[in-house]
């Protein structure tokens, strides 16, 4: 494999067993645990002037924190997305910064493709000919797409309330789309019948692989570096399985580790009340969640009633003294709109449950009138601009 200098391989967040990156390639062979790529950071050689010296182009400007070097990596130069400042907004919730990391940006709208450009190169290095990953719809579309720029057949299963852009596009691409039942169990569960039938199938399943994560991550080095190296105080982010929330924690990490940042913004985890494992397994002190038995959202994108990689969120939360909050569907979709007529910025409905978690944390006493606030915007809002057009209509408007 073509890897990176300081890139040691795949440790086991759970057990610590270490695995050779050309020979692991998912879970841990010992415990079944979450693998997560490991570096040597005395290593890495690099500083705020170097690359500030980097045209901001994509995520793979951060090659000395990755896997895999930028030559080799399959990439339609994802990443590198604006943070927006909103002043109508900042002032509206009563804080001194109210930013937006605009991760609809992205070739395929959403920041999926951060995760899928990493997790497909590293199929590509695996010698891979056939990925597969279930997914509530906007992960499926990257898959498919940075899968087809790689020369790969792909299986996507998505739920039957999966949108239909997302549907579409995973066709267009290229990619072999099963429908299955309503739900996102409903599509793993199909998934995981087809991954028993097809051995040679390289997942591309969330937190199975271990590199989509590490592709999610580089939305904090651009959001500090964006900020000329001065750390936010909070990120409200909209969780379901929450890759993304313990990418962005990992690398603030490590930015501290390297000496780049001092201090670490307090991560929000954002949900919606029908779907809210984290914010309950927060709220009651628990190292892990409980799976909610009946998830009812209209924000399909965050309706994972049984994340796996609870655990790593809510440490994240917990020791950067931040937390969690849950807000209706109405409030989520008035956000989206409140943002939409204030500040010009298209969030999908998914998307809004950062907004409105800020708001309610807000309103909640969290933030003081000076702070800076990052909510992220995770995909474009035509996505389900039926989804908000209809909300908008039933208001009368």
């Amino acid at each position: 494999m073509e890897t990176t200098e300081a890139f040691e391989g795949l440790s086991c967040r759970d057990c610590g067993e270490f695995y050779d990156p050309e020979t692991g390639t998912h879970r841990c062979g010992e415990c079944e645990g979450i693998l997560d790529p490991a570096y040597e950071y005395d290593e890495i050689d690099v500083d705020r002037e170097t690359v500030a010296a980097r045209p901001f182009d994509s995520m793979w400007r951060y090659a000395e924190l990755l896997p895999f070097r930028r030559e080799g990596a399959v990439t339609m130069d994802e990443g590198a997305t604006p943070t927006i400042d909103c002043p109508s907004l900042a002032g509206e919730v009563g804080v001194g910064e109210f930013l937006i990391k605009d991760e609809g940006r992205n070739p395929t709208g959403t920041f999926k493709d951060r995760g899928a450009s990493m997790a497909v190169t590293a199929a590509v290095q695996h010698g891979a000919t056939d990925v597969a990953l279930p997914s509530a719809g906007n992960a499926g579309q990257a898959a498919a797409a940075y899968a087809g720029r790689a020369g790969l057949a792909s299986h996507v299963y998505l739920p039957a309330r999966a949108g239909f852009t997302t549907k579409a596009m995973v066709n267009v691409h290229g990619g072999d789309l099963t429908v299955s039942g309503g739900r996102i169990g409903d599509a793993a569960a199909a998934y995981g019948d087809a991954m028993d039938e097809h051995e040679d199938w390289y997942s591309l399943s969330s937190l199975v692989t271990p590199y989509r994560h590490e592709g999610k991550k580089t939305m904090l080095y651009e959001l500090v570096e964006q900020r000329e190296w001065d750390v936010p105080d909070a990120i409200v982010y909209p969780t379901g399985g929450g890759v993304g929330l313990a990418g962005m924690y990992k690398a603030a990490l490590e930015l501290r580790e390297l000496g780049l940042i001092d201090e670490l913004p307090s991560f929000y985890a954002a949900q919606a009340t029908g779907c809210a494992p984290i914010v309950e397994a927060f709220e009651a002190g628990r190292e892990v969640h409980e799976p909610v038995e009946h998830p009812d959202t209209i924000c399909g994108g965050i309706e994972i009633p049984d994340p796996g990689g609870s655990q790593w969120i809510l440490e994240a939360l917990r020791e950067t003294d931040g937390g969690a909050v849950a807000t209706d569907d109405e409030e989520i979709l008035d956000a989206a709109i409140a943002v939409a007529q204030s500040e010009g910025l298209e969030m999908a409905p998914t998307c809004a449950a950062a907004a409105s978690g800020a708001w309610a944390l807000a309103d909640a006493g969290e933030f003081d009138d000076d702070e800076t606030v990052v909510v992220v915007n995770t995909g474009a809002g035509n996505k389900e601009a039926d989804v908000l057009r209809s909300h908008l209509m039933s208001q009368g408007v």
